[in-house]
């Protein structure tokens, strides 16, 4: 998999959500390899767009369309100065992977942790989410370098899932939660209440 993320800053949330319909109306039938986009604009204005594509190619093939170089000339008007690009192939799912079936998306934006330490905690975690968080239906985690990270959780709702925030874990997991909140601890978070969720 392929992704693509869009930030930036937006004070017309309903004019870029109008953007993103018309894309997936108009252009999404002649991207080849277009996987899917989660996008949403947060309570602050900020942006951020995920695009996936099953591959480096495919991606680029989509930029270089004639329409989606007109659809971003109007898109980036929307927004409130430059927007930042990022994209990476190292990508990682866990539970399923993202689901547009969510009704509240969380993102967080990691620096400075442990890779193969966050692996063993989601190895850890996974057979037990079911049970200790229902509401978190899945996620994607975006490597953007060594250590840093962009991560994509999915919640049923976002009443669910602030109630599952305050939830104690099981004590066989404690110790597991307490260094996961330790980690995330400096993570930049971006809540994206009413998200657009788009598959092919």
């Amino acid at each position: 998999m392929f992704v693509q993320v869009i930030e930036g800053r937006t004070s017309d949330p309903d004019g870029l959500r109008r953007q993103f319909e018309n894309w997936v109306a108009e252009l999404e039938p002649g991207a080849r390899g277009y996987l899917g986009t989660t996008a949403g604009v947060a309570s602050d204005g900020r942006v951020l767009a995920l695009a996936r594509f099953e591959s480096e190619e495919a991606a680029r093939a989509n930029s270089e369309r004639p329409e989606q170089g007109a659809w971003w000339a109007e898109t980036e008007k929307l927004f409130e100065g430059p927007a930042q690009f990022t994209e990476s192939s190292d990508v990682e799912t866990f539970l399923g992977g993202g689901s547009d079936d969510a009704g509240f998306v969380q993102v967080m934006k990691l620096s400075g942790v442990d890779r193969e330490r966050v692996k063993q905690m989601d190895k850890q975690f996974e057979p037990h989410a079911s049970k200790v968080r229902p509401d978190l239906i899945g996620g994607l985690r975006v490597w953007t370098g060594p250590d840093r990270s962009i991560d994509v959780n999915y919640f049923t709702s976002e009443e669910e899932a602030r109630a599952g925030e305050r939830r104690e874990p099981p004590p066989e997991l404690a110790a597991g939660f307490a260094e996961f909140e330790s980690m995330m601890s400096q993570a930049e978070f971006i809540d994206l209440s009413d998200p657009y969720l788009y598959s092919a």
